[in-house]
């Protein structure tokens, strides 16, 4: 079954994903030496190579679906973090971060795009995107612990070498995914042009969602004196709490406003951060992470699908717009964070955190005011 391929793919990628991305911020300052700012600065590059790189193989892949590209980018993630422990130099991790692991940022949006491709346009293709995100949420709840395992055995060496093993895993099982059907002639803009507003909204939700993936792991080490592996504890939760609240999205009946849904997932994360700044302990830390699992879940799995039918049936554009205004937040929050972070400490950056969550929830209210998707004449506001 073709849905249940993709699923795995989703899965595995999203379980490598979490392994590296839950210990890359502590395996730059800690194995590498790098200071707040030259992470920030790291991930940076790795935004903009993945919106680069996504938004090119997006609008190839609605002139001519292929699972190709998906594999291609999974494969050279892969080599890339075999190579990545052996690196010291600052100047080559930025290289690699513009090439073999930016590249990775394409990997996601090309498996939702396959997924609507394959899937076709009825309600299998409309259910994807959420049940794959619940895919995605499923890995995080894994990947984490995983890693938090295989570091304490064998080091950041080993945590690299064994998530690049499961992305090769990933890659072999897009081989298996039937072959996308002959795409739809897409004009090179929808009738509605692109969703600007909506896409900034988006984009400063997970920028927020970025700096506080920084902001965390070393306000929970440093400021609350945890031991490493308790990050991958709160991932783990918030991971947890992902996947239920996706399978729980995926059966909201048509007639409810997924627009309403989708400011709830906004307002879910200045909870959190208004939790995570006040914690004195773990206790309030996971508190914190339940309302950060309910808040991605909502705003990842219904946004896909929002841009999807806003934008078909140009479902490559879609869904890398969205993965960008994703990488895009990365980008933003990246040098940033890591200023306000070596200036005013991890309390004023997770407040920050939380005001920038407040304005993109306030800016999707606005845009999405004047923008109703349509699928097969119901209006899905």
């Amino acid at each position: 079954m073709p849905f249940l391929v993709l699923f795995a793919a989703v899965l595995l990628l999203g379980i490598a994903d979490s392994m590296v991305n839950s210990y890359i911020v502590l395996f730059g300052a800690d194995a590498v030496g790098l200071t707040p700012l030259q992470i920030g600065v790291w991930s940076s590059v790795f935004a903009v190579a993945g919106i680069t790189i996504g938004w090119w193989l997006g609008r190839r892949f609605d002139r001519r679906p292929t699972r190709t590209y998906a594999i291609v980018v999974i494969l050279l993630g892969s080599a890339g973090y075999v190579l990545l422990p052996r690196v010291s130099s600052f100047l080559v991790l930025l290289l690699m971060a513009a090439t073999v692991l930016g590249a990775m940022g394409a990997a996601f949006p090309q498996l939702f795009a396959l997924a609507r491709s394959v899937l076709g346009e009825g309600a299998a293709g409309q259910r994807s995107a959420p049940l794959l995100r619940a895919a995605w949420s499923l890995a995080w709840a894994v990947g984490p612990l995983l890693g938090a395992l295989v570091l304490s055995r064998g080091g950041y060496t080993w945590l690299m070498w064994t998530a690049a093993g499961v992305f090769l895993a990933s890659a072999l099982t897009v081989l298996v995914v039937p072959r996308p059907p002959r795409a739809v002639e897409v004009a090179d803009a929808s009738p509605g042009g692109t969703p600007v507003l909506l896409t900034v909204s988006v984009t400063l939700f997970f920028a927020a969602m970025f700096a506080g993936s920084l902001a965390v792991p070393l306000f929970v080490t440093r400021a609350l004196h945890q031991q490493p592996a308790s990050v991958g504890v709160l991932f783990s939760v918030c991971a947890a709490v992902e996947v239920v609240a996706t399978l729980g999205l995926a059966a909201v009946p048509a007639r409810v406003s997924q627009r309403a849904l989708i400011l709830g997932g906004f307002g879910s994360f200045v909870v959190y951060y208004a939790l995570t700044v006040v914690a004195s302990d773990m206790l309030m830390l996971v508190i914190g992470q339940v309302f950060r699992g309910v808040g991605i879940a909502i705003v990842a799995g219904a946004g896909i699908r929002y841009f999807q039918d806003l934008l078909a049936p140009a479902t490559g554009r879609a869904t890398t717009l969205f993965a960008n205004a994703t990488t895009a937040g990365l980008l933003v929050s990246g040098i940033l964070s890591g200023l306000v972070i070596e200036h005013f400490g991890y309390g004023t950056t997770l407040l920050l955190c939380a005001v920038v969550s407040a304005l993109g929830g306030a800016m999707f209210t606005v845009a999405s005011r004047r923008r109703t998707p349509v699928h097969d004449g119901v209006q899905l506001t």
